[in-house]
């Protein structure tokens, strides 16, 4: 497994650290599967395998097409 520091983690995403940290982690990420807090500290890890999988699976919400498709977006 590859464990990440926000500021890692946002650099492969091309996002904000401040981003990861404060709405990315609370509304898309879940404790345990996709970071975890070492020995209980406020420190933060990410799993980048859990999310990098989560990323490209589909469950993610997507929009019903017509044809019976779908558009994630």
């Amino acid at each position: 497994m590859t464990y990440l520091t926000s500021v890692e983690l946002a650099n492969k995403l091309h996002m904000n650290p401040r981003y990861v940290n404060n709405v990315l982690r609370r509304e898309a990420l879940s404790e345990g599967r996709h970071y975890l807090r070492p020995f209980g500290r406020r420190k933060v890890l990410y799993i980048w395998e859990n999310i990098e999988e989560d990323m490209y699976t589909d469950a993610m919400p997507a929009i019903p097409m017509a044809n019976g498709g779908a558009c994630h977006g």
